[in-house]
């Protein structure tokens, strides 16, 4: 029998021991998103996969707020986060500090996800748009890459939290076969 694990069992780091720990080369930005559960899914998802840092940038809201703490689950606390008002002026800094700005986003020229070459020296920004407008075309000028994530249904996009995962995981599980 495969005996499902209680949560004391899982043996994950305490909020300290996950603030002391090397994180993935990493950044979060959030780019104008409306939905404050979305942006507690970003919180949640940046914590389980160990993410640098979250930018929260224009009229993405901020904690505490309940909405937000409903998703997150308590990883407002655990990641580092911190809000900026423009986030083309936020992408001008990070880029000029070497970071290599990804951009989730639908373009007429774009990188698939699985087509990008992740390297480990460098530390990587991906920016997830707004949910109806999508990233700012100023952002996507200023970009490194475009990053498409493949599509085979009737529909054109995917949440924007949901998408947020799927990208995640593709950094980590790179960064992570460098570790093991």
């Amino acid at each position: 029998m495969n005996k499902k694990l209680k949560l004391w069992e899982l043996n994950r780091p305490s909020i300290e021991e996950f603030q002391a720990k090397k994180k993935f080369p990493v950044i979060l930005i959030l780019d104008n998103i409306r939905s404050l559960n979305n942006i507690g899914t970003f919180f949640r998802t940046s914590d389980a996969f160990n993410v640098e840092k979250i930018y929260l940038c224009g009229i993405t809201a901020q904690p505490p707020h309940r909405e937000i703490q409903k998703t997150a689950l308590g990883a407002t606390e655990s990641v580092k986060w911190e809000y900026r008002k423009d986030s083309v002026e936020l992408v001008h800094e990070l880029k000029s500090q070497g970071v290599v700005i990804c951009s989730i986003e639908q373009t007429e020229e774009t990188t698939f996800l699985h087509d990008l070459n992740i390297q480990k020296e460098k530390t990587y920004a991906v920016v997830m748009g707004n949910e109806v407008d999508g990233v700012q075309q100023e952002v996507i000028d200023l970009s490194d890459f475009i990053v498409e994530i493949p599509q085979f249904g009737t529909k054109h996009s995917l949440n924007v939290s949901v998408c947020a995962g799927v990208v995640l995981w593709e950094f980590v599980r790179y960064y992570e076969s460098l570790y093991n």
